[in-house]
C-alpha cells in the first residue's frame, strides 16, 4: 500500500509487511560481517520462527535438515554484487521453501524473498514415483488422523543416496526412487497412506493392525534390486512415532517433525538404524549447536586422535596391523563416537585437515610401534581418505613425506578409498591411485560390496586390498543375499590377485566362515573395538607374547 506526499508516492513499509505475511512470504536480509540474517513476514508459517526476527548463521545451519544443508550454505555464501542467490531446501518440521534473492551492490549484504514452494505447485503427488508429496501427505494425514485409535506414523530416509547419484547418475538413481516408490504401494494396504516426503525420505501413516509398519516398510524396501547393470542394495534409516486419533490428535505436521528427529537419531547409529521419538530428541538441535563451536580448533588443539581397530589375519589369529578411526576427546563430554561429530566435520569443510592430521598421526604411531617389536616389520596401518580427498592438491606428495620421515617402508600406511570417490570420475582416480602407489602407499577398496561400481574399472585401478562392508558381513549368516556377495567378493579378490579383510566380524563362528570361504583378514569388535593408543598397545603386546589375538567365542 501507499500514500500521497505532494506529487511522490512512498511506500508504506509496514503494510508491505503485512501483505507478505498475509501471502505466506517472508523478506530475508544476510549480512556476513556481522553473522546476522534477518526475517520479516510470513516467517513463522514458514517454518522460519526459531530464526525470526534475527539470527546467526550457525542457528540458520542447525535448523535446516542434515540433507538439505548444501543447498542452506547457497544462501550464506558471499558472491559478487549483483549476483542471484537460488537455494531449495527444508528446515526442521516446515515444508520446502524456494529462497530467492541477489547480493546488493555494495556487495557486503543480500536480501531476496522466501516462499513455500507449494505455492508454486498444484500437485499433490510426486511425479517420480507416484507417492503423495509432503504437503498432500500432511493433508491426507490430518484427515486420517481424525479417526479414533491407535495410528504409528514411519519416516525411512535412505542412506547414502548422494553416492546413488555420484556412481549412477540422477537419471539412474531416480529409477531406484521410483521402484522403492511402487514396492512400498504393494507392500502396504490400501488404506494406508503413503507418501515422498523429501528427495530421500518416504513415510507410511497407518493402524498398526497385526503387523509393525516400520518392519514392513524395511522389508519391502531394502530387498536388492538392479538397475542398469548395477545391484543396488538399499538400506534405510528408520524413525517412528505412535499417536492416538480423534479430537485430540497431534498436528500431522509436528508428528512428521518427531519421526524426523527419530530418523536422526536412528542414522546418528550407523546405516540402516532404527528409533522411536522421544522427548530427548528435542535437545539436540542446541547440543548440535554447541558441538558445532567447540568442533572449530579440535583438530589442532589435538583433541581428535586416532585410535586403532586391529586387522588380524584369519588363517593363523596373527595380527596384522590396525585401521586408524577418529576420535574427539572432548574436554568436557569425554570420548564421542565418529558418528556424533563427523556429519558436522564434512558440514564445515574440514575433512581435508582431519584426514591429514589422521595419517601423520597415525604414521608416526606406527613407526613407534614397529621400532619396538622388530618382529612385526610387516604391521601396518590403514587410514581413511575422506570424501573428496583423493583430490587435495599436494596429496601425493604428503603421503611421500609421511613415509619419509617416519622411515615406513612401501605398504605399511594403507589408503583406503571408497567406492563413490572412484566413480566419480574414474580415469582420474585411476591415475591419483598410481601414483599414490607409487610413492609407496597402500591401496584399499573400502566398504566393496555395495553394489555401486563397475568391476570393469576395478581390474584397471591399482588396489593391493578389498574391504567387504560390514553389513553383508554381519548377516551372511541369515541372509542368503549377503552370503552370496561375500563369496563372491573374496573369490574376485581371489581372481585378481587382492587381499580380502572382512568388516564387522563379531565372533569366532564369523571368522571360521569367513575363514572357509577363503578370506584373508579379519576386524569387528569380535576382536576388539577401536583402542586408545595406550590399549593397543597392550593389545599388541599380548598379541605378540601370545602369536595369535583372541577372539570372541559368540558376538
Amino acid at each position: 500500500m501507499s500514500f500521497r506526499t505532494g506529487e511522490r508516492r512512498i511506500w508504506d513499509t509496514t503494510a508491505t509487511l503485512e501483505a507478505l505475511g498475509g501471502a505466506d512470504v517472508a523478506l530475508w536480509i544476510w549480512e556476513p560481517d556481522s553473522d546476522r540474517l534477518r526475517l520479516n513476514g510470513a516467517a513463522r508459517a514458514l517454518g522460519l520462527g526459531p530464526l525470526a526476527p534475527e539470527c546467526s548463521s550457525a542457528a540458520f545451519r542447525a535448523l535446516a535438515l542434515p540433507q538439505d544443508r548444501a543447498q542452506a550454505e547457497e544462501v550464506l555464501k558471499v558472491r559478487e554484487p549483483g549476483q542471484p542467490v537460488v537455494a531449495r531446501f527444508r528446515v526442521r518440521g516446515g515444508e520446502v521453501c524456494l529462497w530467492r534473492g541477489v547480493w546488493l551492490e555494495e556487495g557486503v549484504r543480500a536480501a531476496g524473498v522466501v516462499a513455500a514452494e507449494t505455492k508454486f505447485s498444484a500437485s499433490e503427488r510426486c511425479d517420480l514415483t507416484g507417492l503423495l508429496d509432503r504437503r498432500g501427505f500432511i493433508a491426507r494425514a490430518r484427515e486420517r488422523l481424525t479417526e479414533p485409535g491407535a495410528h504409528e506414523l514411519v519416516v525411512a530416509d535412505l542412506d547414502r543416496l548422494r553416492r546413488l547419484n555420484e556412481a549412477l547418475g540422477h537419471d539412474r538413481a531416480d529409477l531406484v526412487l521410483a521402484a522403492l516408490g511402487s514396492r512400498l504401494i504393494a507392500a502396504f494396504p490400501s488404506d494406508a497412506v503413503l507418501g515422498r516426503i523429501g528427495e530421500d525420505e518416504f513415510a507410511v501413516l497407518c493402524k498398526p493392525d497385526g503387523y509393525t509398519p516400520a518392519e514392513m516398510l524395511r522389508e519391502a524396501l531394502e530387498q536388492p534390486l538392479r538397475i542398469a547393470g548395477f545391484d543396488i542394495h538399499p538400506t534405510l534409516s528408520v524413525g517412528a512415532v505412535s499417536a492416538e486419533g480423534g479430537l485430540e490428535a497431534p498436528d500431522p505436521a509436528e508428528l512428521l517433525r518427531r519421526a524426523e528427529l527419530a530418523v536422526e537419531a536412528a542414522a546418528a547409529a550407523g546405516r540402516g538404524g532404527a528409533a522411536a521419538y522421544g522427548r530427548s530428541m528435542e535437545t539436540d538441535g542446541l547440543s548440535r549447536l554447541a558441538l558445532e563451536a567447540d568442533l572449530r580448533g579440535a583438530i589442532g588443539r589435538g583433541e581428535i586422535i586416532p585410535y586403532f581397530q586391529p586387522v588380524v589375519r584369519l588363517s593363523t589369529g596373527a595380527l596384522s596391523g590396525f585401521e586408524a578411526l577418529a576420535r574427539w576427546i572432548h574436554p568436557r563430554r569425554g570420548m564421542l563416537p565418529p558418528d556424533e561429530f563427523l556429519p558436522l566435520i564434512e558440514e564445515m569443510g574440514l575433512m581435508s585437515e582431519l584426514g591429514a592430521h589422521m595419517m601423520h598421526a597415525a604414521a608416526r604411531q606406527l613407526s613407534i610401534w614397529r621400532a619396538c617389536h622388530p618382529a612385526m616389520s610387516a604391521m601396518t596401518v590403514s587410514v581413511n581418505l575422506s570424501t573428496g580427498e583423493i583430490d587435495r592438491p599436494g596429496l601425493v606428495d604428503d603421503v611421500a613425506q609421511t613415509l619419509r620421515q617416519n622411515n615406513l617402508p612401501r605398504g605399511a600406511l594403507k589408503l583406503e578409498v571408497t567406492e563413490s570417490d572412484i566413480m566419480r570420475d574414474p580415469e582420474r582416480a585411476a591415475t591419483v591411485l598410481r601414483t599414490l602407489r607409487d610413492a609407496g602407499a597402500g591401496l584399499a577398496l573400502d566398504d566393496f560390496g555395495t553394489g555401486f561400481s563397475s568391476l570393469s574399472y576395478l581390474t584397471r585401478l591399482p588396489f593391493d586390498t578389498l574391504k567387504i562392508d560390514r553389513y553383508f558381513v554381519r548377516t551372511m549368516g541369515a541372509n542368503a543375499g549377503s552370503a552370496k556377495i561375500v563369496r563372491s567378493v573374496v573369490k574376485l579378490g581371489q581372481d585378481l590377485d587382492l587381499e580380502v579383510v572382512a568388516e564387522g566380524v563379531e565372533n569366532a563362528e564369523m571368522a571360521r566362515a569367513l575363514q572357509g570361504l577363503g578370506c584373508d583378514y579379519g576386524q569387528g569388535f569380535g576382536y576388539a573395538p577401536a583402542l586408545s593408543p595406550q590399549e593397543a598397545e597392550v593389545y599388541l603386546n599380548e598379541a605378540y607374547v601370545d602369536g595369535a589375538a583372541p577372539v570372541k567365542a559368540r558376538g
